[in-house]
C-alpha cells in the first residue's frame, strides 16, 4: 500500500478550487489499478480516513438529463430517492462515455468540482456530519479535502437523502 502524498495537480477541480479561493488540501497517492475494492474505498484507506467521510461522485440521468450525485463511498446511491430530491421521475446511471464527455474526467476520477459542463447536483445529507469531506480531485489517484459548505456552494447542490446502506 502506498503512502499518501500531498501535492497538487493542475486539474479542472484543483483549478476551480483555486479560483474561488476555497480552503482545501488535496491528497495525492498511487492509485493501484489491480484493487478490486472501488476507487472511493481505496482512497479511504490510503489516506487513513473514514469512508462515510469520502465521497464518490456519481452521473445519473434523472428523466433524460445529467445529474451528479455526490454519496459516501461506503454506501449507494438511492436512484429513486434523487429523482424525489431533484422533482424528477425516473432515474439511472449514465453511459460511462456520456459521463465522461459531459464532465471532462475519466470514470475513477469524475470530480463534482470544475466539470465541463454544470449538472444539478445533489450530495448526500451525511455530508454535513463532517468539518471537512473527501471528493475526487478530478483524476484516479488525486482526493480534495474541503468543508461541506464549500463543496455545496461550488456545486450549487442539493442536499438530500440519496444514499443507502
Amino acid at each position: 500500500m502506498s503512502k499518501a502524498k500531498h501535492t497538487p495537480s493542475g486539474t479542472p477541480a484543483l483549478v476551480a478550487l483555486d479560483a474561488a479561493g476555497v480552503a482545501h488540501t488535496a491528497h495525492t497517492y498511487d492509485h493501484d489499478p489491480s484493487s478490486d475494492i472501488g476507487y472511493g474505498l481505496e482512497a479511504a484507506q490510503v489516506l487513513g480516513v473514514p469512508p462515510e467521510q469520502v465521497f464518490k461522485t456519481l452521473m445519473t440521468t434523472v428523466d433524460g438529463e445529467l445529474t451528479v450525485a455526490v454519496v459516501p463511498v461506503a454506501g449507494m446511491l438511492d436512484l429513486k430517492a434523487l429523482a424525489s430530491a431533484v422533482g424528477g421521475k425516473k432515474a439511472a446511471m449514465a453511459d460511462k462515455a456520456a459521463a465522461e464527455r459531459a464532465t471532462g474526467y475519466v470514470v475513477g476520477g469524475i470530480s463534482p468540482l470544475g466539470q465541463r459542463t454544470a449538472h444539478p447536483t445533489v450530495l448526500d445529507e451525511t455530508v454535513e456530519l463532517f468539518d471537512t469531506v473527501f471528493v475526487s480531485g478530478g483524476r484516479r489517484g488525486l482526493d480534495v479535502e474541503l468543508s461541506p459548505v464549500d463543496l455545496i456552494r461550488l456545486t450549487g447542490a442539493v442536499v438530500a437523502p440519496i444514499a443507502r446502506d
